[in-house]
């Protein structure tokens, strides 16, 4: 199944159903088996799937946070004027929303419409991510990484500190370990309880996709030739260990990873416009869109890891079967 949307595909998820949704440059919410929705009168900078897992949360350069449904309605769930909206983080487990504009990290709740709560922080919230059980939040900013319990009004951050500019971060499945991906070309993680530093470097491009698998036992990242693994098993995390690569290819760079978490299934999109799944038990690359095209800018794979979609930065896009 493919599709041009002749717009910048800057996510690409399957929600709670299994329906692909794709949020658009255009502003658009597109699903794969749906509509068209109108979700921004401008674009939108980033999604993520609603909490009860029907359709989209969608943020974007017009301040509006909206949730785009399946059936093609809309629902605005914040609205911030003149603010860009450029990270959206949503938690099954816990209902909430988080969501970044300049300097602070906005939280809603999917069932109670007067719940708000905001974290300011010094500098540019650049990316959000909840807890495996969806309380307490990471923010990637500059210097660091930031701690807030979600629901909690009046508090201090637990501080991550690290210096240079963070990008974007991800829980482990077990929620002790942070990693975090930064504007050089590595990514640095903490052992939560101390604070323990881990320094994860060697990329030859900017990691900026995270997806752990396996139960949380690896963590796949973009940013190399080929689909970076770390381990995670044991107390120290990936510390002391090397990393190892699958679909190692010279002529490109891996630009977008997913995962299936309770599963050895991966998927990678690379900056030629190519994408491929890997069962990592076996490493035998499954070609799912083998003709190359530009950069592949968002990917999802299904929790079964049986399903793939993806979006590049020309508006191309498509879902496929993973037969392996």
């Amino acid at each position: 199944m493919n599709f041009s949307f002749d717009a910048y595909v800057t996510a690409a998820l399957f929600d709670g159903s299994g329906n692909a949704g794709f949020a658009l440059g255009d502003g658009t919410v597109r699903f794969a088996e749906g509509p068209t929705v109108e979700a921004h009168d401008g674009a939108s900078l980033a999604a993520a799937v609603q909490p009860g897992g029907s359709g989209l949360v969608s943020g974007g350069d017009d301040g509006r946070l909206v949730w785009a449904r399946p059936d093609g309605s809309t629902e605005v769930l914040a609205e911030l004027k003149g603010k860009w909206i450029e990270t959206v983080a949503t938690s099954r487990e816990s209902g909430l929303i988080a969501f970044g504009a300049g300097r602070e990290l906005h939280v809603r709740d999917a069932k109670d419409a007067g719940f708000q709560r905001t974290f300011a922080h010094e500098k540019t919230v650049a990316h959000a991510a909840f807890d495996p059980k969806g309380r307490r939040l990471a923010v990637a900013s500059y210097g660091g990484a930031f701690l807030w319990y979600a629901r909690i009004a009046d508090q201090k951050p637990v501080t991550l500190k690290w210096a240079g500019s963070h990008v974007a971060v991800i829980w482990s499945p077990d929620g002790k370990f942070l990693i975090s991906a930064m504007q050089e070309n590595q990514l640095h993680g903490w052992r939560v309880a101390d604070e323990k530093n881990m320094r994860m470097g060697g990329y030859p491009a900017k990691p900026r996709s995270l997806a752990f698998l396996s139960k949380g036992s690896l963590l796949a990242t973009s940013g190399a030739n080929g689909v970076v693994i770390w381990p995670f098993s044991g107390p120290a995390g990936p510390m002391g260990k090397e990393a190892a690569e699958v679909g190692y290819d010279e002529s490109t760079t891996v630009t977008q990873v997913a995962a299936a978490p309770a599963t050895s299934w991966l998927a990678a999109g690379t900056e030629d416009g190519r994408v491929w799944a890997c069962d990592l038990t076996g490493q035998k690359l499954i070609p799912l869109k083998a003709e190359k095209g530009v950069q592949i800018t968002a990917l999802a794979i299904t929790p079964d890891g049986k399903r793939v979609a993806w979006g590049d930065e020309d508006g191309n896009a498509g879902v496929a079967e993973v037969a392996g």
